[in-house]
């Protein structure tokens, strides 16, 4: 376990903010836990790969950056392996040790930014697949008790990008590592998702190929932090219900959407802030990204401030055009 005090968060987030933090334990083992959270004056902040998160601020808690490392198979058989895997762990990394063994399920996850830890309380998705159709269970301690638990599927209240952890019990657990379900053989693939389908519907398909092809999308679509600070899609995509769909259309009769069921739709917002006038739209320090207008882009030397009002002048130009409330994927502190 490392200490560092009154110390930069700019290599600790993807949108390269340079805050500053006043106590960062970088934790290896989650034993050294129970003593780090014994202090209940502190405010707390687990942060992994800090590929979801704006700081606009200094902090002026406590803030714990997981590293515990590890992955181990819990239990298999011929059709699916049971796997555990520590919270520290890169999830991109954790994804193509999966595609080696030529496990299923995470492949439409591939290059997803951030650690392991972090994907139940987002419940990422991509590209037709979310984690809570793989997931088994995560492990973690209640930040007040210390108490440990282990949460199922259903009591993780999963959502799009949502879970009880970003609700009921936001900022008041510590998740140490997650279990989830994948496939050895008879892959379920998932390519409905139309650049996938167009690339892929008439080829042999295998998780590495899909995997390979998310990749390449993904590389095209989205900036990498290290030359340009983000953290991928700022905003979610809006589910509006099937009267403000109709009148949408009515206005805007190419409104790109999804039918999730007879009364809820989820419309594209990227189109929502191209129609709005921000393509390519730059403000000194600030910018959407050329190839994808969900994504916020730092052009180097932008404070959290700066970002901020930027998505929050795109989020008002929206409702004021098409009284859709864009709601931030990004966490905001």
């Amino acid at each position: 376990m490392k200490i560092h005090r009154n110390s930069s968060l700019k290599k600790l987030n993807t949108f390269n903010v340079d805050e500053v933090a006043r106590l960062i334990f970088v934790v290896d083992s989650i034993s050294d836990l129970p003593n780090i959270l014994s202090n209940k004056k502190d405010k707390i902040l687990v942060l992994g790969g800090g590929s979801n998160i704006l700081f606009t601020k200094s902090y002026d808690g406590l803030i714990i950056n997981l590293k515990n490392k590890g992955k181990k198979i819990i239990q298999e058989d011929e059709k699916s392996v049971l796997v555990e895997v520590s919270a520290g762990e890169n999830w991109h990394d954790f994804v193509l040790w999966a595609i080696k063994n030529n496990f299923g399920g995470l492949e439409n996850l591939s290059l997803i930014p951030g650690n392991v830890g972090a994907a139940p309380i987002q419940n990422i998705g991509a590209y037709g697949v979310e984690l809570k159709d793989i997931f088994y269970s995560c492990k973690g301690l209640m930040l007040d008790t210390l108490s440990e638990f282990e949460f199922k599927k259903t009591e993780c209240e999963f959502d799009y990008r949502t879970s009880i952890f970003k609700s009921a019990l936001k900022n008041k657990t510590v998740i140490t590592s997650v279990k989830l379900i994948l496939t050895k053989s008879k892959h379920n693939y998932n390519i409905d998702y139309k650049d996938l389908n167009i690339n892929l519907k008439n080829t042999e398909l295998s998780v590495k190929k899909i995997s390979d092809e998310v990749i390449k999308i993904r590389t095209s679509k989205l900036p990498d932090p290290k030359f340009f600070g983000n953290c991928g899609s700022f905003f979610k995509n809006p589910i509006v219900n099937s009267y403000t769909y109709e009148s949408l259309l009515d206005k805007f009769p190419n409104t790109p959407a999804h039918k999730i069921d007879d009364n809820n739709y989820k419309i594209s917002a990227a189109w929502l802030i191209d129609q709005s006038g921000f393509k390519n739209k730059k403000d000194k320090n600030v910018g959407v990204y050329k190839n994808q207008p969900l994504v916020i882009i730092n052009y180097g030397k932008a404070t959290g401030k700066e970002l901020l009002n930027f998505a929050l002048n795109i989020k008002e130009t929206i409702y004021n055009n098409f009284e859709i409330e864009l709601e931030e994927e990004v966490i905001i502190m």
